[in-house]
């Protein structure tokens, strides 16, 4: 019987992923309640964990492009934020968070369509075996 695959994240990406949450919920706490300098301070460290955070796992591909997403996610609302504190009259800005909202959903697009399937039948391997007439008889009753 075979294990199951278990997936870990090493603790010290833990700690580094729960202070992110941290310094994004203060971001966008100060957002909402319009404390620019915060709002402004804790976007810094919460675009650069994102970065560090998908540069250290890089070589886990599903990890990289949620990852990718995530820091495109922050840029957006990092955007967003900045515009409506400075520019409240100008709600149009806004609409230029599509862009990097777009590439984040490009990532994940691009990892469900191109890298999981390719992954797929990277997994696949079909060896042939020669079944004694008898055993392949006894599977057949076995499946009907």
């Amino acid at each position: 019987m075979s294990t199951p695959k278990m997936y870990a994240i090493p603790e010290r990406f833990r700690k580094f992923e729960n202070l992110h949450i941290l310094f994004w919920l203060l971001k966008d706490v100060s957002w909402a309640m319009l404390w620019k300098p915060i709002g402004l301070v804790m976007l810094v460290p919460t675009l650069v964990l994102a970065i560090l955070i998908t540069w250290r796992t890089r070589n886990l591909k599903s990890e990289l492009f949620h990852n990718l997403a995530v820091v495109f996610w922050i840029t957006a609302n990092g955007y967003w934020m900045i515009a409506e504190f400075f520019w409240p009259d100008k709600d149009y800005l806004r609409n230029y968070t599509v862009i990097p909202f777009s590439l984040g959903m490009i990532c994940i697009a691009y990892y469900y369509v191109i890298v999981v399937p390719k992954q797929e039948k990277q997994k696949m391997v079909t060896i042939p075996v020669e079944v004694p007439v008898s055993i392949a008889k006894l599977s057949e009753g076995a499946i009907k």
